[in-house]
């Protein structure tokens, strides 16, 4: 009985907590609203996330891509893409998402709304300095799932293209009854605990075939190698409105996606798609060799290609000659 009976208290203190979510931030004194600052950008409550920008060597770049990181990296994830997009005359900007990197509230979950919101401030910004460039917005797992939540909602960010690099949609519909419940419990009961991916997980299962940059990724002092258990929470709802919002997304949509993502398996992936349906604007791409990390895959420059050229003709086929991914997963 007395296992039962704490089971029991554990669940009613459970019923009464809410994962964790960074608090709103209040501008300071004298803030004049959001910027670009060396290094960083401000955003509208005043926070500054720390930027990195690949610019051409010469001339005005004719697109500039705001890149968003996945779940525990930072801005470094577009270390590979951007210096290879700026030889060909686009601009990149990555910032680190709020929680990650450098960015306030280092391993706290920010919530949707906060994290959308950063998005279209960032969107806004690019635009006001390159009024004349494509604007497109390139999220990989995590960042994409936040594109996806921002352009689908009322108030899209102002960007021409959006570009899907794996992103993350296993939500609460594709993780189970036991995940469900489990992680439910465990963000309200113990959600500042911190938890790692399990050894066997990580050698088994890997993110890339790109070893070395796996083992640089990890020695990143910018990388949180341990996750909160209410931020994980706040992923897999995040991930649920990317799945459910898919097809809701207006603008012109380049999704790529490669078999051996074992991150984002091939039925959480089918599931977003067969909901989004054949929406007019969404393409995708299927790569046989293709990992979960896309941009910095042994193959990565394969990506970048194709990237360039829809960004130049969206209509215009693929350069690596990639099919459609929901036929490669049925």
């Amino acid at each position: 009985m007395r296992p039962l009976a704490a089971l029991f208290a554990v669940l009613a203190l459970a019923a009464c907590a809410t994962p964790a979510i960074q608090p709103p931030l209040t501008p300071p004194p004298g803030f004049t609203g959001p910027a670009v600052e060396a290094g960083g950008l401000r955003m509208d409550d005043g926070a500054r996330l720390p930027l990195a920008r690949w610019t051409p060597e010469t001339g005005e770049p004719w697109a500039v891509i705001v890149a968003l990181h996945g779940m525990n990296d930072s801005r470094a994830s577009f270390r590979m893409a951007g210096p290879w997009w700026a030889e060909r005359g686009i601009e990149t900007w990555a910032i680190d998402q709020r929680g990650f990197g450098e960015a306030p509230g280092r391993g706290v979950w920010a919530g949707e709304a906060r994290m959308t919101e950063d998005l279209r401030t960032a969107v806004a910004l690019a635009r006001a300095r390159h009024p004349r460039a494509v604007i497109a917005v390139a999220g990989e797992s995590m960042g994409g799932a936040v594109t996806i939540a921002a352009f689908s909602a009322d108030r899209a960010p102002d960007a021409d293209r959006v570009i899907l690099l794996a992103p993350a949609v296993w939500g609460w519909t594709a993780q189970g009854p036991v995940n469900t419940a489990g992680l439910w419990v465990a963000a309200r009961a113990m959600g500042e605990r911190p938890v790692g991916a399990p050894e066997w997980a990580v050698k088994v299962r890997p993110a890339s075939d790109n070893r070395l940059e796996l083992f640089r990724n990890g020695r990143d002092p910018n990388s949180i190698l341990s996750t909160r258990v209410d931020a994980l929470y706040g992923l897999v709802d995040l991930m649920e409105t990317a799945s459910m919002r898919l097809g809701q997304v207006r603008a012109p949509t380049l999704l790529l996606y490669g078999a051996n993502d074992h991150v984002i398996q091939r039925e959480p992936m089918r599931l977003a798609l067969e909901r989004a349906g054949d929406r007019p604007g969404l393409r995708t791409g299927f790569y046989p060799d293709g990992w979960h990390i896309l941009n910095r895959d042994l193959q990565a420059e394969v990506m970048y290609r194709d990237v360039e050229a829809w960004l130049r003709d969206a209509a215009a086929p693929l350069p690596s000659g990639a099919g459609a991914v929901l036929p490669a997963l049925r």
